[in-house]
């Protein structure tokens, strides 16, 4: 039994589809094919139910499937134990939401390649949960995401607060009044916002709920700084970390609304895998550089 052929089967799994799990290994399909019958061969059980697509395990692959990711945990740890005072080599997989990617990428790449200059680094996109779930998934070492205090991760994955940020609602140079305003008085305005499956705007719907409110979106488009020069423009109301907001080549040309019954707050969370050997030292300069980067205040212990 060998460990490709478990990472193989694993792979397979998740993504129920062959071209997928051999894309994320790096591999030819035939490739993976040969490591599922070795490991099928190796246990004397048929795991995979091959009539079906998209494929799926069979009642005890199933079962081995939740013993193998157990296993893995395992050899990661072991890893580790003899790996993690070296220095960081190879690649180093990390993900950003592109809320904050655009401000902070360009910075944390440089900044990666003059401390560890032999370090490969592939970078993703996606919302926060979609990244945690690749961490927990091993096909990514880390990743800078946004959410609220407090948050659980799954197992397999660690999470620290590296900072707290207000989230501020935005308008237009002269929208703003001296005057607090409510969340219900923004509604005439509309919103422009990232597309279903953001958290702020997910943390927004749930505020305008409570109020018996629908949300009005505008339009709806990935990059803070895009959304900015559109609520710049008058195309609407943004929602934004302070920070960005701040950082942004737009802020001369918005205001921020004083809504007194709406003050959110995110933290920026450093989510990487559990055991990430000789990586650890790439992972710790990647977060510190994106909190540096966003100029959010240090989350305190």
């Amino acid at each position: 039994m060998k460990i490709d052929d478990i990472e193989a089967f694993l792979a397979v799994v998740r993504f129920q589809s062959l071209s997928a799990a051999a894309e994320s290994l790096h591999l030819t399909q035939s490739a993976i094919t040969r490591r599922l019958q070795s490991f099928e061969e190796s246990l004397g059980a048929v795991l995979l139910d091959r009539n079906t697509k998209p494929m799926k395990p069979t009642a005890m692959g199933s079962r081995v499937f939740e013993r193998c990711q157990g296993v893995m945990r395992e050899i990661d740890s072991l890893r580790e134990l003899v790996a993690e005072d070296a220095n960081p080599s190879g690649t180093l997989r990390i993900g950003v939401p592109q809320t904050v990617g655009d401000a902070v990428l360009l910075e944390a790449l440089q900044r990666l390649k003059t401390c560890f200059p032999e370090l490969q680094v592939q970078v993703a996109h996606g919302w926060g949960g979609h990244l945690v779930q690749r961490i927990e998934h091993r096909e990514l070492d880390a990743a800078a995401v946004l959410f609220p205090a407090g948050k659980v991760f799954p197992e397999g994955v660690v999470g620290r607060s590296l900072a707290r940020m207000p989230l501020v609602i935005v308008g237009p140079k002269g929208s703003a009044s001296r005057k607090r305003c409510k969340l219900a008085d923004c509604q005439p305005e509309g919103w422009v916002l990232n597309p279903d499956g953001c958290g702020f705007r997910a943390g927004l719907q749930r505020a305008l709920a409570e109020r018996g409110l629908n949300l009005k979106v505008n339009l709806e488009i990935f990059g803070t700084d895009l959304q900015l020069g559109l609520v710049a423009n008058g195309m609407g109301l943004g929602l934004v970390p302070a920070p960005l907001l701040q950082n942004s080549r737009h802020r001369d040309r918005l205001d921020v609304l004083n809504v007194s019954d709406f003050k959110p707050m995110i933290d920026l969370w450093l989510a990487r895998a559990a055991f990430v050997g000789n990586l650890q030292g790439a992972v710790e300069v990647f977060g510190e550089t994106v909190a540096r980067g966003l100029k959010a205040e240090p989350e305190v212990a």
